[in-house]
């Protein structure tokens, strides 16, 4: 009975989150409710697994802020590591927002490419995915899309490919590291993962799969872009980047911060500072530097989200202290026959396909505790599961409008200024794009690791 009722209560809050009618972090808290006081309480009169599964001893442990030598065992539940690093990234991306270091970023990148539609459309995809790879997509796409909005009002061009394509390229970015997108992180910190595995695995990967989406997207649409240029007017007045800055010294504090931040994620593997401790130690030193404006900075933190998370991982807990996914590994591992490329296949496609109609956070947290399962059962390798699902649930994401949070705000900015994406003309370019790159991700993990 009690995993019967887990599963109601999970697939509730899927079809609940579909619908999009109640705030996603209420539908995920209330269900985390049900799942304690009615499966693990009633059902299973079981206080062990409600403190597993809220996993406030874990925070507790040296092991959870630093680790020397070889990671610690991951538990179930809440995963707090995610929790208190995307609380870290969303101070800082705050503090840089506030010091204009996106608008200049964009505005520069422009300038030195001569304010060429043609030229502008590849170098934005280019730092829509580099950004990406470190700041989370949604604020990448949020500044991106506005910048574009402004360039093509002035440089009369049609912005809706080009919101597009940077859409894509934000969601390909984030699959090439762990703080890239918070599936990836939900996976490194679940497994134990680190940045450079990240980086030498699923970047390796993405950088292939990138330079196949900027010839498409290219081909797709240089004849416009290169009437655009042809016809702009002689006269236009263009900005200066300088004027995106709003305080010279917000803006030199938050770009050295930004720098300690990728260190720190880059040697984190090295020094034994895990990305719990990174992503705390960032927010203190944003908030310390910011000074008097440390509040506005913790007001603007995006807390519905944070709560989302929590109550995600309450909900897949129950799923897990009932025995509910390990009946799901066995299953594929009885349709794979234990054999490694049907696996594969099984993930990289049932996960895309999932994560272009629901959001892929909730899926990649589901399916952690499936793979480890599978490759405990089965004796499959563990990362190459974990990296074609990191892939699958980033890269799936970019298929439908709806997808991914940042196709959601990219649509949603372009709609606001009188340019809405309809999904017939959203799909017709990124479902092919996203079939592509599935097909070069499936054939990257056959060679290199079945």
């Amino acid at each position: 009975m009690a995993q019967i009722v887990a599963v109601g209560i999970f697939v509730l809050m899927f079809v609940l989150i579909i619908m999009d009618r109640i705030p996603k972090h209420i539908i995920t808290l209330c269900c985390a409710g049900a799942t304690i006081l009615v499966v693990f309480g009633l059902l299973m009169r079981s206080p062990e697994a409600i403190w597993e599964t809220l996993n406030l001893r874990s925070i507790g442990t040296v092991q959870f802020w630093y680790e020397a030598g070889e990671a610690a065992e991951s538990t179930s539940g809440i995963n707090w590591a995610t929790i208190f690093f995307i609380f870290g990234m969303m101070v800082m991306v705050e503090g840089m927002a506030k010091a204009g270091f996106f608008r200049w970023l964009c505005m520069t990148i422009a300038k030195a490419v001569h304010y060429r539609v043609t030229a502008i459309f590849i170098t934005f995809m280019l730092m829509s995915s580099i950004l990406a790879m470190f700041i989370d997509s949604i604020t990448v796409i949020l500044f991106l899309a506005a910048v574009t909005m402004e360039l093509a009002h002035l440089l009369k061009f049609n912005p809706v490919p080009m919101i597009i394509a940077e859409i894509f390229c934000a969601n390909l970015g984030g699959s090439a590291t762990m703080c890239g997108d918070p599936p990836n992180i939900i996976v490194g910190t679940a497994l134990g993962y680190s940045f450079m595995d990240f980086v030498t695995n699923t970047g390796v990967i993405a950088g292939i799969s990138l330079i196949a989406v900027l010839i498409y997207f290219y081909c797709c649409f240089h004849k416009e872009y290169r009437k655009a240029d042809e016809s702009r007017a002689a006269d236009v007045v263009y900005p200066d980047p300088k004027d995106a800055i709003t305080d010279r010294r917000e803006f030199a504090v938050s770009s050295v911060i930004f720098g300690i931040a990728v260190v720190l994620l880059v040697t984190h593997a090295n020094t034994g500072l895990t990305v719990a401790f990174i992503g705390i130690f960032i927010a203190v030193l944003t908030l310390v530097t910011s000074g008097k404006e440390a509040l506005d900075l913790l007001k603007k933190v995006d807390y519905k989200t944070l709560i989302f998370f929590v109550g995600l991982f309450v909900v897949v807990g129950g799923l897990e202290q009932t025995g509910v996914l390990v009946l799901v590994a066995d299953f594929i591992g009885k349709i794979s026959g234990g054999n490694i490329y049907l696996m594969v296949l099984i993930i990289l496609w049932v996960s895309a396909i999932c994560s272009a109609v629901v959001d892929n956070i909730p899926f990649a947290a589901t399916m952690i505790p499936i793979i480890k399962t599978l490759a405990s059962v089965t004796g499959a390798d563990l990362s190459t599961l974990a990296w074609t699902l990191s892939l699958a649930t980033d890269i799936g994401g970019s298929a439908t409008p709806i997808g991914a949070s940042a196709n959601v705000v990219g649509t949603s900015v372009a709609a606001k200024e009188g340019y809405p994406i309809g999904w017939g003309e959203y799909c017709k370019t990124a479902l092919p794009a996203t079939i592509l790159v599935l097909l070069v991700c499936m054939v990257s993990i056959f060679v290199r690791y079945c």
